[in-house]
């Protein structure tokens, strides 16, 4: 059953089991006002366990590039495109939200986005990223990082 996130009213719909599900609700709300204001999509989100093929592409993405492996579990996925730029994201039950954008036509604008929600710890495999910060209104202070994908997915 998909879900179409709010951003106006924050829910934690498919999130409850998270330990910092307000957290994770504001990121995943933050995302979808993001996409809704830059491209007036509306973001809506699956849960995992009916999205085998968008959790498939995170991971091998996620493994062959640089061998990272989350032991959290995921709880929801969005797989969609705007414009040429093809979204895939994993939202996790620890706080760790996770999206590969990855432009069909343009190989220099592909990249893996970590985002850490608040109230919870730096992942043991995101311990060699470095985080910025960054406020939202939505979802308090969001850590956030990257790295660019370099093959072809």
């Amino acid at each position: 059953m998909s879900y179409i996130v709010d951003f106006k009213n924050v829910s934690t719909v498919g999130l409850e089991s998270s330990p910092v599900a307000e957290a994770l609700a504001g990121v995943r709300a933050n995302e979808a006002r993001y996409f809704m204001n830059k491209y007036k999509h509306v973001f809506t989100t699956v849960p995992a366990s009916e999205s085998q093929e968008s959790l498939e592409y995170a991971h091998r993405v996620l493994k062959e590039e640089r061998n990272i492996e989350f032991a959290a579990k995921p709880l929801e996925t969005s797989q969609f495109q705007v414009e040429n730029i093809k979204f895939t994201y994993v939202f996790y039950e620890d706080g760790l939200s996770i999206n590969v954008m990855y432009t069909v036509d343009d190989p220099k604008k592909r990249a893996v986005g970590f985002k850490l929600c608040e109230g919870m710890e730096v992942p043991q495999e995101l311990g060699k990223f470095k985080f910025a910060r960054q406020k939202s209104a939505i979802a308090g202070t969001i850590r956030g990082s990257y790295f660019v994908i370099k093959g072809e997915y």
